[in-house]
């Protein structure tokens, strides 16, 4: 008996399961397919914040959500874009400019600091020098006994006795017989006024201590510095502070160091052209004239064309003492170290100073000197009496005003002189 074939389902029908519910027959084969609202597109890389990285997500793609499931913590979640949805476009954000590299923001402090090295180097060097010249010099200075333990007088006194001798250096020894200066000032720089250079003729009427009267510079043959100082000292009433000694061969070399020094020779009572055999001095005619150190020695020298005689040599050395204090003295010979060396090789060689007194004393001494010889400085010699004084024994002398000196001298001391030019001949 055949077996009765049971009737086909329809398409569609639902099969009836115990305890179950029907459901299409294609839905039980094809998998589920969740709804639009609730699919949630894959996490893409998170968004970059580095400089270039693109814009920003909209904030809302951050916080977006599955719904009907957990939230994920571990990044933002893309919506769904629907087609319906009009794509909006959004401006970029503002990018910052990348910073700059470390290496060149370092460039311009590594020059700075080079900059301050290369300073700092120049300004040891500046500051080096000098004091090593210092020290230097002060190794070469020739020292002699002089000063006396006279009670102080006002301002500082400097008494200089100079040799126009043709001999470089300075005064022969005082213990060779015969030894002698030609040239003695004073320059004396009081606590207030103007300083001053006198001239004190060496030939000046003088009583010299345990000696008896003479000419001043028999002081220095008959007992060397140390009576000199003695005799100059009863002479003025001032105390010596530092006493320097000068050879004017040597200031001729100083003179050609510098290169030439300016010197004036207009005085009324010389014949011109000048021709002084002794010294060796030519002039042609009153004026001025740069002159080389042998010049400059005739200069210093010259007596027998000079009316004045001693007077007249003296003030015309005081001018080249002048005319050299101002040429070492200029700004531009802080600029040659060679040139500096030799000058102060030069001149120490033509100094000798009294003990105690150094190279910061020689450098006051030049200053003096230019403030002496300046406009407002004084020049000349105490009052004179008599160029042609006789007193028997000792022949022809000059004579000071015994009395005007007594006060002059006072007025030195105090700075009560007035600038210019004081003292001289007689009558003058």
């Amino acid at each position: 008996m055949t077996p009765e074939t049971p009737p086909r389902r329809p398409s569609g029908a639902s099969r009836a399961r115990p305890g179950g519910s029907a459901r299409p027959a294609d839905d039980a084969r094809a998998p589920r397919r969740a709804p639009a609202s609730e699919r949630t597109v894959p996490p893409t890389r998170p968004p970059s914040f580095s400089p270039g990285g693109g814009a920003r997500r909209p904030a809302a793609a951050e916080d977006a959500i599955t719904v009907g499931r957990p939230q994920h913590p571990a990044g933002p979640v893309a919506p769904v874009r629907s087609s319906a949805q009009p794509r909006v476009s959004r401006p970029p954000e503002h990018v910052p400019a990348p910073a700059p590299r470390p290496e060149t923001a370092g460039r311009p402090r590594r020059r700075g600091r080079r900059a301050a090295g290369v300073l700092a180097f120049v300004l040891v060097l500046l500051l080096a020098w000098p004091i090593g010249l210092l020290i230097w010099a002060s190794g070469k200075i020739q020292h002699v006994e002089a000063l006396t333990t006279a009670p102080g007088t006002a301002g500082t006194t400097y008494l200089l006795a100079g040799s126009d001798s043709r001999a470089d250096g300075v005064i022969e020894d005082a213990e060779t017989l015969g030894a002698r200066t030609d040239t003695i000032m004073l320059l004396q720089v009081p606590s207030r006024g103007p300083a001053a250079l006198i001239s004190l003729p060496r030939d000046t009427f003088v009583d010299i201590p345990g000696q008896g009267p003479g000419k001043l510079n028999a002081s220095f043959s008959l007992g060397g510095a140390p009576l000199l100082v003695q005799t100059v000292e009863q002479l003025t009433g001032l105390r010596v502070d530092h006493y320097v000694e000068i050879g004017f061969g040597g200031v001729q070399h100083v003179v050609d160091a510098v290169g030439g020094v300016e010197l004036c020779l207009e005085d009324p009572n010389i014949a011109y052209p000048v021709d002084d055999q002794d010294s060796g001095l030519v002039w042609p005619a009153p004026g001025c004239q740069v002159v080389d150190g042998f010049t400059a020695l005739a200069f210093a020298r010259m007596r027998q064309s000079d009316p004045t005689g001693d007077i007249g040599r003296g003030l015309r050395q005081q001018q080249l003492i002048g005319a050299v204090t101002s040429a070492v003295s200029t700004p531009s010979l802080a600029l040659q170290p060679t040139k500096q060396v030799a000058l102060v090789d030069t001149g120490l060689g033509a100094l000798a100073v009294s003990e105690g007194s150094g190279i910061l004393d020689l450098g006051r001494l030049a200053l003096g000197f230019r403030a002496a010889t300046g406009p407002e400085g004084i020049r000349g010699t105490p009052p004179i009496l008599d160029t042609n004084y006789r007193p028997g024994g000792v022949g022809s002398t000059v004579r000071l005003d015994p009395d005007a000196t007594p006060a002059f001298f006072a007025d030195l001391a105090e700075g009560a002189l007035p600038p210019g030019t004081v003292g001289g001949m007689p009558g003058s």
